[in-house]
Parts: structure tokens; C-alpha cells; sequence
């Protein structure tokens, strides 16, 4: 018989690490973000995605390029680690769900999904494929209500805004999530990106920040 290891995200400050149950991720949730992708900022309810539990990357990592893509982005992202869940979670009692937040990149082999939208499929192997969802380490508490957060690509800024500029809040995104599955701790949700969204390429180095929050970086080899 073999034992498969739950993944984990390291906590700031700390040798423990958070293990991670599931991840899911929100689309569309910075209006610039839809306009650049061609779509309408009305505030619509907020969609998701997943990506497996496994697909957690540490900060520092060196990454083998993903294969089969021609056109990998990046998309910087707050998340949310939940030590709490359940159903129908009211939105004025989600943060207390929140065990910790850090930054992440929501990494998307793009043209995959281009042509996954085109014929009507589902596009989870361009969101959920391997090392997609590298994580820096966790900052205990819930987020703050407003912090820039940017990426850069070899030292160059590609995206910069601030988490104050999410259409849906921290605690809607849980409480809208929590009416379509249980939540349950060890739970990471991806909370969307703002605009910039752009390719990697061999050899690159991705940096994302968020105020306040430990960094995450990752090397993708030549």
C-alpha cells in the first residue's frame, strides 16, 4: 500500500504549514481585469473554478515549463486559507472562517483555454494542471480591506492595483461559495486579479506582492 502527502502552504513566522483540502478560484473579479479579456464589468454574481489540491507551489520554487502551451500568463491573486466552513455561510460571519491570507499566482495556459472557450468545453486543464497555483507563505488573520498588489516578470512590473479594487468582497466571494459547496478548513480560495495579464516565458522569473503579506516568486526553467 502507498501514502499520498497532503499538500501543504508555509505560515509565515512560523515551522507549521497550512494543509490544503482544496482550492478554488474566482474569475473575473477586478473590472479592468474584465475589460482587458473583452468583457462587461457590470457586477454580475462572481463564477469558479478549481484546481487540485496538489497544484500548491512554494515561493522559490524552480519550475519545469508546463507543457503543452505556447502562451502561459500569470495572474497575481490574494487567497484565503479557511480553518472554518460549512453551508450557507452569512457574509457578515465569513471572516471569521479566515485562518490566514498570502498571495498567489493563478497560473493559466492561456491558449488552451482560448480554444477550450471556442468549442464550448470545460477549460480545467488550462487553470489545473501541474505546480498552476504556487502560494507564498500564509499571514495568520484575514486580509485588510485595501493593500496594493502587484507582479513583476525579471524585475519588470506587469500588474499593479489594489485588493480594494475586487468587485466582490472577501466576504461575499466565501459566503457565495459557501451556497454551492460546503466549505471545510484546510480550504484555499483564489480571489481573481487585476489587470496586466500577460505571458512567461523560459527562463523567467514571477514575483507577486501583496502589502503586508509575505512575497511569492518562482523561477520557470530555460
Amino acid at each position: 500500500m502507498f501514502t499520498v502527502p497532503t499538500p501543504t502552504v508555509a505560515i509565515a513566522g512560523s515551522t507549521d504549514r497550512f494543509p490544503v483540502r482544496r482550492i478554488f478560484c474566482v474569475g473575473q473579479n477586478y473590472a479592468d481585469h474584465i475589460r482587458e479579456m473583452g468583457g462587461d464589468p457590470d457586477r454580475q454574481p462572481p463564477f469558479f473554478f478549481s484546481k487540485p489540491a496538489d497544484a500548491v507551489v512554494d515561493s522559490g520554487a524552480e519550475l519545469p515549463f508546463p507543457p503543452q502551451t505556447q502562451d502561459l500568463h500569470h495572474e497575481v491573486e490574494l487567497v484565503i486559507a479557511l480553518h472554518g466552513g460549512g453551508s450557507d455561510i452569512a457574509a457578515a460571519d465569513a471572516v471569521a472562517h479566515i485562518f490566514g491570507h498570502g498571495v498567489g499566482i493563478d497560473l493559466t495556459r492561456r491558449d488552451l483555454q482560448a480554444a477550450a472557450k471556442a468549442a464550448g468545453r470545460p477549460w480545467d486543464m488550462a487553470k489545473g494542471f501541474d505546480a498552476s497555483a504556487p502560494v507564498g507563505p500564509l499571514t495568520r488573520g484575514a486580509p485588510p480591506a485595501a493593500a496594493a498588489i502587484a507582479l513583476t516578470v525579471d524585475g519588470e512590473t506587469r500588474q499593479s492595483g489594489n485588493i480594494d479594487m475586487m468587485i466582490w468582497s472577501v466576504a461575499e466571494i466565501i459566503a457565495t461559495l459557501s451556497r454551492l459547496v460546503t466549505l471545510a478548513p484546510g480550504d484555499l480560495v483564489f480571489t481573481g486579479t487585476p489587470a496586466g495579464v500577460g505571458p512567461i516565458r523560459p527562463g523567467q522569473t514571477v514575483s507577486g506582492s501583496i502589502a503586508g503579506t509575505a512575497p511569492i516568486s518562482v523561477r520557470f526553467r530555460a
